[in-house]
Order: structure tokens, then sequence, then C-alpha cells
């Protein structure tokens, strides 16, 4: 009996040892599998760092100086990015939306940790405001935090973000500014949801028509009051959001470039002369819905080939005004938009640029008979409202000269540049704005990437500005 307990026992325990050779062969092979997966390219691994890691990989810590601190503009960031945030890495922050305001929140918190008194308009602007050693009229800086959908990090996070680190690097210097700082974040800059940009910069120097706030209906078919509402205010408010002139003495915006001319130079930043004049116009062509088989094709009155034709024709439109108009057809809703249905009404939006006033709106003329002109050809009724209309912004040579000093004094050659998107610094006269690299010219896309190195520089020579320009503020105020 013991014999044969001996010989079980000794058959189990060889069974045990093949099945632990057999395991040690499955964790073997999957090490080895581990490890090939570890194998990653390095574009591959640079896509899995954080925001913030990409960022300081590569940073030159000689720049932090003077109280500018790289890492802390890269957290923050990196924060940012954080809030809205899509599956390709981007943002999607809507004017006005839940993920706007969370945004604006986390803004607001660091204001105040930098030692600045708070305050929101009727209007959703966020007002960080440092006093300085007199009163007078403001020296204003900042940008927004909305974004298109799935926009990129960078597009107005940097230029609120780099503001709010000139006031963080003045707290750790013992700078007191001259005059009063305000930095804001302006609300609905992208114009994504309402179609009429640059809202909350508008508002607070007054340049919302009347009336222009009624018809506005965002993506979802809200109307502006029931969306300005969840922010508790009303259309009212936000029209009171308007300041007095008096209030800002001087306005200046950093941003991203958004273009390759920076890159081409092989230069960080470059000084913006000038800003495109933006009209933006809602039309919508009606016709008759039917269906798609049963409907000849003579006698149609087919809004969306009244639609299509016109789409095509203004990308002609442009040539025939000059070399730096543009028009953009970028938005479009067929209706009822089935497979098998003639449309019934088609709505769209033209985005209209140039540099010259005059040459703008005769490009905005084009376009409108040109729209009226393809709704006749299919017996289509027509729609035309202006969405927006901002006047071009050109900079002046005395602020021009006063930023190529500034870029020389940080050893960059001062290249300068014309803006053909729209900033909120458009609004206010006198302004300045300062462009930094966009890495391949990409915005407005999750890839959007500027360098830390640029994004620092940015804020050295933002700095440097402002501390002269308020000097020149503080010097006005005592005559």
């Amino acid at each position: 009996m013991v014999s044969v307990m001996k010989r079980d026992l000794s058959a189990k325990k060889g069974q045990l040892s093949v099945m632990k050779d057999r395991l040690s062969v499955k964790e073997h092979a999957l090490s080895l599998k581990i490890r090939r997966r570890k194998r990653k390219p390095k574009g591959d691994l640079r896509m899995e760092q954080s925001v913030k890691g990409r960022l300081l990989d590569g940073y030159d810590r000689t720049h932090d100086r003077n109280g500018v601190s790289g890492e802390r503009l890269a957290e923050r960031l990196a924060t940012l990015a954080s809030v809205g945030k899509t599956e390709d890495g981007g943002v999607d922050r809507p004017g006005f939306s839940e993920e706007e305001k969370r945004a604006k929140q986390q803004v607001v918190e660091w204001m105040r940790g930098a030692g600045m008194d708070v305050r929101m308009d009727g209007a959703g602007n966020v007002i960080g405001r440092l006093n300085g050693e007199a009163g007078g009229p403001a020296f204003v800086t900042g940008s927004h935090l909305d974004s298109v959908p799935n926009g990129g990090n960078f597009d107005g996070p940097l230029g609120v973000l780099s503001s709010l680190e000139m006031v963080e690097a003045w707290r750790e210097t013992g700078y007191v500014p001259p005059v009063p700082v305000e930095v804001v974040v302006f609300s609905e800059e992208e114009g994504s949801r309402f179609g009429a940009g640059v809202m909350g910069s508008r508002a607070m120097t007054g340049k919302i028509g009347d009336g222009e706030l009624d018809g506005l209906m965002d993506f979802a078919g809200r109307t502006f009051r029931e969306v300005i509402g969840t922010y508790g205010s009303t259309p009212e408010e936000f029209l009171a959001a308007a300041r007095r002139p008096d209030e800002i003495g001087f306005y200046t915006e950093l941003h991203i470039e958004q273009g390759k001319l920076l890159e081409q130079a092989d230069l960080p930043a470059g000084i913006v002369k000038g800003i495109a004049g933006l009209a933006g116009l809602h039309i919508v062509f009606r016709g008759e819905a039917g269906h798609a088989g049963n409907t000849p094709m003579i006698g149609r009155r087919d809004p969306i080939v009244a639609a299509g034709r016109f789409v095509h024709d203004v990308s002609t439109l442009p040539s025939e005004i000059g070399d730096t108009a543009v028009a953009t057809v970028g938005k479009l809703t067929v209706s009822p938009n089935g497979s098998n249905v003639i449309p019934g009404q088609v709505e769209l939006t033209v985005d209209i640029r140039d540099l010259d006033k005059e040459k703008r709106d005769a490009l905005v003329l084009k376009v409108r008979e040109t729209a009226e002109r393809c709704a006749e050809e299919q017996d289509a009724e027509i729609a035309i409202s202006q969405l927006s209309s901002v006047d071009p912004a050109p900079v002046s040579d005395e602020i021009r000269d006063e930023l190529r000093d500034v870029f020389m004094e940080e050893g960059i050659e001062p290249m300068e540049l014309m803006s053909g998107a729209g900033h909120d610094a458009m609004n206010f006269a006198p302004m300045a704005m300062i462009f930094v690299r966009s890495q391949g010219g990409i915005s407005h896309n999750p890839a959007e990437w500027t360098d830390l190195n640029d994004c620092v520089m940015g804020v050295h020579l933002l700095k440097r500005f402002a501390e002269r320009r308020m000097e020149k503020m503080a010097r006005a105020n005592e005559d």
C-alpha cells in the first residue's frame, strides 16, 4: 500500500513539474511579447506622452528668467487641454458651453492665486484685475478659451495663460505695474456656436448692433437668450457689458500664428501689422421638397442645386477683388436631409475677409448678388442676413516700432506679418498683437502645436512690451 502511494505521489510530482515547465514557457513567451510591444516607434511614444511632457521635452530652462516659469505655463496648458478633451487629443469647447465654463473657472482660480481681483461681466467675459501704483485707464491683455469643434490646445489658451504668466512673474519679482492691468478671457471668440465671432470683445467695446442678438440660434436650435441664461445673464446684460472708452488705455494679445510664415523664416515670434476685416453672412435657399423618384427633373425647385452653384461661384469671386481677399462657405445644413427626398431648404454661412475695408465690402456685395442669381435660376426663395461685420484693424507705425525694439532686445529679428484670421484685438484701439510660431502652420485641428521654447519667448516679449507701454501710459496720465 505504501509502495503504491509513493508511486502515485511520484507521478503527481512529475505532472506538476511538466505543468511548471509549460507555465515557464508561457511566461517566457508572454515576456517576449511584452518586450516586443514596448518597442514602439518614437512617434508613437511621443503621442502617448502627456501634453505637459511633450511641452517640456526639449525645453531650454535658460528661458526661465525674470520670474517666468516654462513648467508652470506647460502645466496650465495641459490642464486646460483636459477640459473638453476629444478622442483625437483636441478640445471641444463651444462658446457658453459647460466645457468653456469649466475652463474659465479654472483660470479664475489661477487669477486669484496670482493676487488678482476677478469678476465676470454680463457677456461672460472673465476679468482679472491687478491694481497699479496709480489709477487711470488699464493695460488690458488676454484672449479666449472657446474652441472650434475638435480644435487645438493653443488657439486662445496660450494668449490667456501667457498674460497670466506675466502677472505671476511680476508677483515673484516684486514688480508693481505703474497702471492697472487686466487679464481678460473673452467669450465666444470663434463664432462656432452662433456663427458670430469675437462676441465677448465686441460686447465689451460696445460693438454689438441693435437687434443683432435677437435672431441668433445655435446648432441645437436654442436661442441666444436661452443659452446666455445658462450663464445667469440676459441679452440686455450682455449689451450692458460695454465699457467706457476711458477705462481701457491699451490692448495687447499674444496668439499662435496659425500659418507657416514664421516657421519658414525660422523665427519664434513675429509682429502683427494688421488684422483682416471679417463679414459673416447667413443665407437660406428655400425650394419645394418632393419625392426623389416621382418628381420630374424639369420644373423642380431644388434649393441644393442653387446652393451648390453658389458654393462653386463664391470660390471664384475673391480673385476678382484682390490678392488678400478670401470667401469661405464653412457650414451647410440640408433639410429634411433624406436620401430619397428633394430638399426643401438649405442653410449656409459665408465667411468673407480682406485687409482693405472697401474691397471687403465689395466682395460682400458680389457674394449677395451671386446668391440671389443662383436662387433665381432655380426659382428658389432666398433670405440673406448679416451675422457679423468687423472692420480691418491696422496696428500703428508707432506701436510696431516699439515692438521691433522689444524684439531686438530679446535677440529676435523683427518680422512683420498680417493676420488673415480675426482676433479679439481687432475690436480695440490702440492695440498690438504678437504671433508665436505654429508647427506646420496647423490650427483648428488636434495636431495644432507650438514648441514651449516659443511659447515662453512669447511671454518674455509680451512682458517686456507691456512694461514699456505702461510706462508711457503712466507718463501720459501725469500730463
